[in-house]
C-alpha cells in the first residue's frame, strides 16, 4: 500500500537525505525537483532561510531545524550535538564520574524526523479538509525536551533533577540497573513492575538457582513487585547477585537459552550483528536494492468500499473530526493516540482496574500514592486529549460496548504483544468485516510477524538489539543507556501516527481502510542505517564518546559550578581558529572559569555551535525559547492541580490545536456508554454492577 503514491516531494537544504525524506518515499512519494507544483516541501533551513523561494499554497511545507523558525534562538547555530544537550539528552547519558556523552547516531534529529512525519501526514489529511497547505515547523531542541518525561516531572513536583547514571534506568525515586556485562560482551536486561514484568523476572530468578549462583530474588512476588518502592538497599544486593550471574553467561546463551526462558534480557548487538538477524530478514527488512532498510512500517490494505463519511469535529487541530478508539498501554500506544488527540482526534481509551496502564502504577514523585490510579503526573503527561472508559473485557458483556465504537471508529490503535487483539476477537480482519474502512495500527517490539513476534521486550530491547547502546559511550568503557530516557517508546509512536493519517487521507480518496504494522526494533534500526551502511562496507563501528565521524570537531567542555558543561561543534577549520581567538589554546581553561549560559550565548554570538548542557531546570525556567515555543502547555489536572504538559512538538500555521487533561481512570463511563453506545440509563447501572466498568 503506498498512500502518497501521486505525491511529490520538494527538498531544500541537506533534506534529500534525512530520515524524513526516506518516510515519505516509504509512502510512495517521489522525491525531487522543482519548487512548484509539489505536494510536499521538506527543509532544515526554516522560514527565514528561505529568501525568495516561494511555497505553493497547496503545498505541506515541513521545517526541521534545530531551534526551530522564530523565537530567540531560531538563528542559532548547531545540530545534533547542540540539540542534544539543549534539550537535556545529553544532559543524563553517560556515567556519573565522567563528562556527558552523546548518543549514537543523530538520535535526536532523527526524532524530529519522524515527529515532522507525522505532522506532514495530519498536515496533508487537514488539506483533504479543506484544500489548503500549510507550514509545519518542527524543532529538534523541542522535540528532544518531550522525552524527558521523568526529569520534567521530578523537577516540577520535587525539584529533583535526574544525573547520569551510565547503564541504568533512572524511574523518578528508582534508579534500576539495565546493562550487564557478559562473558563476552554485554546485555540488556531490566526487573519490571507487576503483572508486566512477573514472567520475566521470574525465569531470571528459575535460571540463576538452576546455575546454582547466589539468588537473592529467590521467593519474592513479582506481581507485587514495584521497582519504585524497592529499598535502595535490596536493589543493591539483588543487582550484585545479577551481575554476577550474567558474567558467567555468554552472547549466544543469552540470544538463545535466555530468549527460550524468556528473561527479558537482549544481547546489545553491534551493526553487523543487525545485519544477519534471522528476524529481520524474516520479515523482508533488508530486501532492498541497497540492502539498507527503507521501510518504517507495513501497511496491509483492506478492500474496496465506499468511503467512508468524514466527520465534522467540534475540537481544532488538522485531525478535527477523526474517531479513535484506543486499546493502547504504556508508552508506545499512549504517545500515539496523544499525538493524534491533541491534534484534535477524539480519543475513546479502553482501560481496566483489572489491568491499569503501567503509567498509572508507578510512584515517581511525592505528590502520588501507591494503588492511587488518578494522581500519577507520567500518566498525566501521556494521556491528555482523551476520555477514558473502564472496561473489563473479560466480561462477555462488554461486547455491548465494544461494537458499537468499533463502528464508530475510524480508527483502532493497539500495542498489546502480537496475538493478544486476535484472543479478544478484535484482530483486523474482525473488525474490518464489522467496519469495513476502518484503519487499524499495531505496535510492538518486533513487528506482528517473524519468528521474535511473540517475544516479550521494552524499550530497551529496540535499543540493544538495533546497536544504539553498543555504540553509545566512551571508547574506553562499557556501553550506557543511550539517552537515559525513552527512545523507541517515543519515537514509534510518531511512526504510527503519521502512518494513521496517511491512511486516513488514502481512504477518502479509496475506500480502503488498512492494517499498519509499526516494529519498534525496525525503527531503532532505521536510525542506525549510516552505521549499517559502514559494516556493509567492512567497517566494525566502535564507540566514539562525543565524536562523529561527519563532524571536524565536537565534544563537552566543563563550566563553572558543580556538573556544568557546554557542547561545543566545529564544521572546519575556520570555526577551530574562530573559537580559539576567543579562548585561547586551552578551551577547558577559558570554559572552566565561565557561567555555562554565558558561554553558549558569547560563542553563538561569534558564529561558534555551542549550547549548554542544560538540565531540567534549565530548559523548564530558563530557556525563552522552549517557553516561546510552548513546549509545556498548563493543564489543570483535578487532583495534581495546575502544572504544565509535555506539549505534542510540532507547530500548524492553519490548523492550531489545544488538548486538554488526561482524564481519571473510568471518568467518562456513562457518557460514552449512553451516547456512543446507545444504552439506557437502566442498562448502564446493570453493567456496572456486574462489574463491566472495572
Amino acid at each position: 500500500m503506498m498512500p502518497l503514491k501521486g505525491h511529490r516531494v520538494a527538498t531544500l537544504g541537506g533534506m534529500a537525505d534525512r530520515p524524513l525524506a526516506r518516510y515519505l518515499a516509504s509512502l510512495g512519494a517521489e522525491l525531487g525537483g522543482r519548487v512548484e507544483g509539489a505536494s510536499f516541501v521538506i527543509d532544515d533551513i526554516g522560514l527565514e532561510g528561505l529568501g525568495s523561494v516561494a511555497i505553493p499554497d497547496t503545498a505541506v511545507h515541513v521545517s526541521v531545524t534545530t531551534f526551530g523558525s522564530g523565537g530567540p534562538r531560531s538563528d542559532w547555530k548547531g545540530g545534533e550535538f547542540v540539540a542534544s544537550a539543549m534539550g537535556g539528552a545529553l544532559r543524563v547519558t553517560g556515567e556519573p564520574d565522567r563528562p556527558p556523552v552523546k548518543e549514537a547516531g543523530d538520535a535526536c534529529i532523527f526524532h524530529a524526523d519522524m515527529v515532522a512525519a507525522s505532522g506532514a501526514m495530519a498536515a496533508h489529511y487537514a488539506r483533504g479538509t479543506h484544500g489548503r497547505g500549510q507550514h509545519v515547523d518542527v524543532s529538534v531542541q523541542q522535540v528532544a525536551f518531550s522525552r524527558n518525561f521523568n526529569g520534567i516531572l521530578c523537577w516540577q513536583f520535587d525539584r529533583r533533577k535526574l544525573s547520569r547514571v551510565g547503564g541504568a534506568l533512572a524511574y523518578g525515586k528508582a534508579t534500576v540497573r539495565a546493562i550487564w556485562r557478559l562473558a563476552d560482551g554485554w546485555c540488556f536486561h531490566s526487573l519490571m513492575t507487576g503483572r508486566l514484568g512477573a514472567p520475566a523476572n521470574q525465569a531470571l530468578s528459575d535460571w540463576m538457582d538452576e546455575a546454582d549462583m547466589p539468588n537473592p530474588l529467590r521467593g519474592t512476588d513479582w506481581l507485587q513487585y514495584n521497582r519504585s518502592t524497592l529499598p535502595a538497599e535490596t536493589r543493591a544486593i539483588w543487582e550484585a547477585a545479577i551481575a554476577a550471574f550474567f558474567a558467567s553467561r555468554t552472547k549466544a546463551e543469552i540470544a538463545t537459552e535466555g530468549l527460550r526462558r524468556g528473561i527479558n534480557a537482549c544481547v546489545a548487538n553491534e551493526p553487523v550483528d543487525v545485519l544477519a538477524d534471522p528476524h529481520l530478514h524474516a520479515r523482508g527488512f533488508f530486501d532492498t536494492a541497497s540492502g539498507l532498510p527503507e521501510r518504517f512500517a507495513t501497511m496491509r490494505e483492506g478492500s474496496a468500499v465506499t468511503a467512508p463519511a468524514v466527520h465534522t469535529g467540534e475540537r481544532p487541530g488538522p485531525l478535527s473530526g477523526v474517531r479513535v478508539l484506543d486499546f493502547a498501554w504504556a508508552l508506545v500506544g499512549s504517545i500515539t493516540t496523544k499525538t493524534l488527540g491533541d491534534l484534535g482526534a477524539e480519543i475513546v481509551k479502553i482501560e481496566s482496574r483489572t489491568r491499569p496502564d503501567l503509567a498509572r502504577l508507578d510512584v515517581q514523585v511525592a505528590a502520588s500514592r501507591p494503588g492511587n490510579w488518578d494522581d500519577k503526573p507520567w500518566f498525566a503527561h501521556l494521556n491528555s486529549s482523551k476520555r477514558s472508559l473502564s472496561l473489563n473485557m473479560k466480561k462477555p458483556e462488554a461486547r455491548e460496548l465494544i461494537d458499537p465504537l468499533i463502528d464508530w471508529a475510524d480508527v483502532v490503535v493497539e500495542n498489546f504483544s502480537p496475538g493478544t487483539m486476535k484472543k479478544l476477537g478484535l484482530d483486523y480482519d474482525v473488525l474490518a468485516a464489522r467496519n469495513p474502512g476502518i484503519v487499524m495500527v499495531s505496535g510492538s517490539v518486533f513487528g506482528q510477524t517473524g519468528p521474535l513476534a511473540q517475544e516479550w521486550g521494552v524499550d530497551g530491547t529496540g535499543g540493544a538489539l538495533s546497536g544504539r547502546t553498543f555504540l553509545t559511550g566512551y571508547a574506553d568503557g562499557d556501553p550506557v543507556i543511550p539517552g537515559a530516557v525513552p527512545y523507541g517508546d517515543v519515537i514509534v509512536p510518531f511512526v504510527m501516527a503519521g502512518a494513521v493519517a496517511a491512511a486516513l487521507q488514502s481512504r477518502r480518496e479509496t475506500g480502503r481502510g488498512c492494517h499498519i504494522d509499526a516494529s519498534m526494533y525496525e525503527i531503532c534500526v532505521q536510525q542506525m542505517r549510516d552505521t549499517l551502511a559502514a559494516a556493509r562496507r567492512g567497517e566494525r563501528p566502535r564507540r566514539m564518546g562525543n565524536a562523529d565521524p561527519g563532524i571536524f570537531f565536537q565534544d563537552v567542555f566543563p563550566a563553572a559550578g558543580e556538573d556544568r558543561w557546554v557542547a561545543i561543534s566545529l564544521s572546519g577549520r575556520d570555526d577551530r581558529a574562530r573559537l580559539e581567538a576567543i579562548t585561547g589554546p586551552d578551551i577547558a581553561a577559558w570554559t572552566a572559569a565561565r557561567e555555562d549560559h554565558a558561554i553558549a550565548a558569547e560563542l553563538q554570538a561569534a558564529g561558534i555551535a555551542c549550547g549548554v548542557v542544560q538540565d531540567s531546570e534549565d530548559m523548564i525556567d530558563r530557556d525563552p525559547q522552549l517557553a516561546g515555543r510552548g513546549a509545556l502547555v498548563t493543564l489543570d489536572h483535578p487532583i495534581l492541580g495546575p502544572f504544565g504538559h509535555i506539549a505534542t512538538p510540532i507547530r500548524f500555521s492553519h490548523d492550531a490545536f489545544q488538548p486538554f487533561r488526561a482524564p481519571r481512570m473510568g471518568e467518562h463511563v456513562q457518557e460514552i456508554a449512553r451516547d456512543l453506545c446507545g444504552l439506557s440509563d437502566s442498562r448502564i447501572a446493570t453493567l456496572a454492577a456486574a462489574g463491566v466498568f472495572e
